[in-house]
């Protein structure tokens, strides 16, 4: 309908003119309101891949698309929701980023935020929570911030590429995520930064919620959140804004997190290793609620007494890990292995107070719901 009326009123004032009369102002015109301004950054990943043929899924090439081509092929169905710019970042697997890509990724989304209402990145799934969680954490606006991907390559038939960086740009362009900071969007479904995790190595549901659940969906012109993430709450207030300002953290190396894997038996050896190579965090992801074998707990003691602070998290993938106030160990809740991980290394950058980082993993790790006084 609307290039019906741009078409109407184009050939309306070419007549008049062509009469020798003064066009009449459209009233359409008049009515119409600009298109919200969505960028779209590429990092690569498979949704910029090009298979072998129409039917090698898992036989591809990825970051081989400009996301300017990507675009390009859902045009014009996105140029009817909004007014679209791109940005090539970079075009490889999101496992070969390293955290200071990470620093920056967030610069370019926060200079992109600047001049447009929202931000679309498209990434690889495979690490795709920790582009997310990471972006969650050192964003500085409250305009949506949308991370999407696929499954499958560009290029094969039945490939959920497009269809999800349509549903991406539709969702930053409706601007209903604001002030709920980094979300996915997969598979019709929109899920919060700090509770997403890949779940499948193969499917295109692979990515999960957990026991927090989805955000809420996208069907085709419906876009409904049946939830919001707890940051909401302080939605146009300072405190919105996490103490991980980029800009105002030194511009030298981010400290060394690592992360050490207990199972039965396990012994002290990664531990030791990471304490002597110089890490100043380990996460541990322990059994059940973070527990670990006797030899990994000596370790873990002597890290300690060494400067090295810990983050307790668990290897099952839901439930909380709590935190006690043991000397050194932190305890992270909820938060997966690989999200503790950037939580430590950025409160690390930010400070060298326990107590400080202790009460960021209890609020920003946290996220939870609180009651209005």
């Amino acid at each position: 309908m609307r290039t019906l009326t741009r078409r109407s009123t184009v050939l309306l004032t070419l007549l008049t003119v062509a009469g020798g009369m003064t066009a009449p102002v459209a009233g359409a015109e008049q009515e119409r309101k600009p298109l919200p301004k969505v960028a779209v950054i590429g990092t690569g990943g498979t949704i910029s891949g090009v298979s072998k043929s129409r039917v090698s899924y898992q036989d591809y090439e990825s970051g081989k698309l400009p996301v300017s081509k990507l675009v390009n092929d859902l045009r014009p169905e996105v140029d009817a929701i909004a007014d679209v710019s791109t940005e090539q970042f970079g075009n490889k697997g999101s496992g070969s980023y390293s955290i200071a890509d990470y620093r920056k990724l967030t610069a370019s989304v926060d200079q992109a935020l600047k001049k447009s209402d929202a931000v679309v990145v498209t990434t690889g799934t495979d690490t795709m929570e920790e582009f997310a969680y990471w972006l969650d954490l050192t964003v500085r606006s409250d305009k949506p911030v949308i991370l999407t991907g696929s499954m499958r390559p560009w290029t094969v038939i039945g490939t959920d590429a497009p269809a999800n960086l349509y549903n991406a740009i539709h969702l930053a362009a409706s601007r209903k995520t604001t002030c709920y900071g980094t979300v996915l969007m997969l598979n019709d479904q929109i899920q919060a930064a700090r509770e997403a995790r890949k779940t499948n190595a193969l499917r295109m549901d692979t990515f999960t919620s957990g026991d927090s659940g989805e955000l809420g969906v996208i069907d085709q012109d419906n876009i409904r959140l049946n939830r919001a993430p707890a940051r909401v709450q302080k939605c146009g207030t300072k405190a919105w804004k996490t103490p991980f300002d980029l800009d105002t953290i030194a511009k030298k190396a981010l400290p060394k997190v690592e992360i050490a894997y207990s199972y039965q038996d396990a012994g002290p050896e990664a531990i030791k290793a990471f304490a002597d190579s110089g890490a100043d965090g380990v996460v541990t992801a322990g059994t059940g609620a973070g527990g670990l074998s006797p030899a990994m707990t000596e370790a873990r003691k002597d890290a300690v007494k060494n400067g090295v602070l810990f983050a307790a998290t668990t290897r099952t993938g839901n439930g909380a890990v709590y935190d006690d106030n043991t000397e050194g160990v932190i305890g992270a809740e909820d938060l997966t292995p690989q999200k503790a991980r950037l939580l430590l290394l950025l409160s690390l950058a930010a400070t060298d107070d326990q107590n400080r980082i202790r009460s960021w993993f209890a609020t920003l790790g946290s996220a939870q719901f609180q009651p209005r006084r």
